[in-house]
């Protein structure tokens, strides 16, 4: 069975085609477009051109599903419109004029469907997931392969690049210093976690995994390591703020490693940093899978091939 999988971020929205087979799920193609649907949050709404921008892609994909005739197909938006006053009204409107249901996910809903995706084939029995988004952060703490701890924090990688580096795209040393203020204060306030130290924290997600390439790129280790030193994070921030002058070698590496998302990586950074001090974590191990998987998982495939 052909399923296809829509997800609008904050930042991107992607469309995934899976070939599902009984217990067997295999991602088939991608196509993506990279929105930044937070920036078009003005006072806690979301403004027209956010809404036609969305209408638009969605209406790409589903010219392309039409025509290879994939009627399976779930839909689902996060933290750009969840956190927006009018995000209900925006997608029902978006629904409406793609005629193609979109589920407004919970902050919950996609904490939980994360950890189902990333933990799927993960070894570890206990440890931190965590989602660096757009708009905002899901943090996940498991033991014995079950949730016990679960949070969505308001804070992410463009709306932290929005509200503090504006018109430039790598913020300033003062600006990485904001950055770090407000999501210490916005961690310390999670009283859930309290209980937590020295967690393993497993990252999944466009931060992580642009971040990862950049990293190995840096490091000289290979495409395939997925495990970032978290001790290392200071210096890659440091090596590219704005104050300092970008010698050619690095302008190309962020080129070749963070096309897409030169904007917002170090500001997810400093969440990732912020979260691994907090829960004492020396490392951080990259997922490739995360909510579009955990859904189908959970709702898509039969459950008796999970216990």
């Amino acid at each position: 069975m052909l399923y296809a999988m829509i997800d609008i971020g904050s930042n991107t929205i992607r469309m995934a085609i899976y070939d599902i087979d009984g217990d067997r799920v295999e991602m088939i193609m991608k196509k993506k477009h990279t929105v930044g649907l937070a920036s078009y949050v003005r006072d806690g709404v979301m403004q027209r051109a956010g809404i036609d921008k969305v209408v638009d892609i969605i209406g790409e994909y589903r010219h392309f599903l039409d025509d290879f005739g994939i009627t399976q197909i779930t839909a689902f938006t996060t933290a750009a419109l969840r956190n927006s006053v009018n995000g209900s009204q925006a997608v029902d409107e978006i629904s409406y004029r793609t005629g193609i249901n979109i589920m407004l996910m919970s902050g919950d809903d996609e904490a939980t469907f994360d950890f189902i995706g990333a933990t799927h084939n993960l070894v570890d029995e206990k440890g931190l997931l965590i989602d660096i988004g757009g708009g905002s952060t899901e943090i996940v703490y498991f033991k014995d392969r079950e949730i016990r701890v679960k949070a969505s924090l308001p804070i992410g990688s463009l709306s932290f690049h929005t509200r503090y580096t504006g018109i430039h795209i790598l913020p300033s040393a003062v600006e990485i210093a904001e950055m770090y203020a407000e999501a210490e204060a916005t961690v310390s306030a999670v009283k859930e976690f309290q209980a937590v130290s020295h967690a393993q924290i497993c990252g999944i997600g466009g931060t992580f995994k642009g971040a990862m390439a950049l990293y190995n790129a840096m490091y000289g280790m290979t495409r395939q390591n997925m495990r970032m030193e978290v001790r290392r994070i200071h210096d890659i921030l440091h090596r590219f703020q704005r104050d300092h002058e970008l010698i050619v070698p690095d302008k190309i590496l962020l080129m070749k490693t963070v096309p897409e998302r030169m904007h917002t990586f170090m500001p997810g950074l400093i969440i990732a940093d912020v979260l691994a001090k907090r829960f004492g974590s020396l490392n951080i191990i990259y997922s490739d899978s995360g909510v579009r998987e955990g859904y189908i998982y959970d709702k898509i495939i039969d459950k008796e091939f999970f216990l």
